[in-house]
């Protein structure tokens, strides 16, 4: 999830490649113009702010042109599942890639107050994040009736299951369950005798 505020702040999930633990990736750009980055797993927060000289630095060895092209790329980085964090007692490092020539940034661990000063930054600028996209339309609330995923398979062919084919001849009246292409015996009649 992306916001496009005055402030420029960009929100996803990274899941970590090597354990697959969960965090919330968060940037923002002060007025200042320096950008924090930071990520959090709910209970503790990471967080460097990098000042114009360290983005400029980095514009030149990665290519990049803007705060928003380097924030994009480590978005995407995020969301590729090409990230990972090696977490150490007060800092973290994020990589963003497994060479040696990837972006790597160090971040330091706040304190209890400060992370929790944070996470309730970061949980009221997703809920006005989502009351805007709300406020513009771009997103109803889901109906399982109405949801567009909800399609009628009555028209659609049957799935084919895994697995040796095998065929399935029509049992006709009169075949035997047991020996199929036989006749079942009908019962003995016996033989009619007349008293008279």
């Amino acid at each position: 999830m992306e916001q496009n505020s005055e402030s420029k702040s960009v929100l996803c999930t990274l899941l970590d490649k090597n354990d697959l633990s969960k965090y919330v990736f968060f940037t923002q750009k002060r007025s200042s113009g320096d950008l924090s980055i930071g990520f959090t797993n709910g209970e503790d927060v990471w967080k460097t702010c990098l000042s114009e000289e360290n983005l400029s630095q980095l514009f030149k060895k990665f290519s990049l042109k803007s705060t928003e092209d380097y924030t994009f790329k480590l978005k995407c980085a995020c969301k590729a599942g090409r990230a990972f964090v090696k977490l150490q007692e007060d800092s973290a490092v994020l990589h963003l890639g497994a060479e040696p020539t990837d972006l790597s940034l160090s971040l330091s661990k706040l304190t209890d107050s400060e992370g929790k000063t944070e996470v309730k930054d970061l949980l009221f600028k997703m809920a006005d994040s989502l009351q805007q996209l709300e406020s513009q339309g771009s997103t109803s609330s889901f109906n399982p009736v109405n949801s567009p995923q909800k399609r009628s398979t009555e028209f659609e062919p049957r799935k084919q299951h895994k697995g040796p084919v095998v065929a399935v001849r029509k049992r006709l009246p009169g075949d035997s369950l047991i020996n199929p292409g036989t006749k079942r015996k009908k019962p003995a009649t016996g033989v009619a005798f007349d008293d008279e």
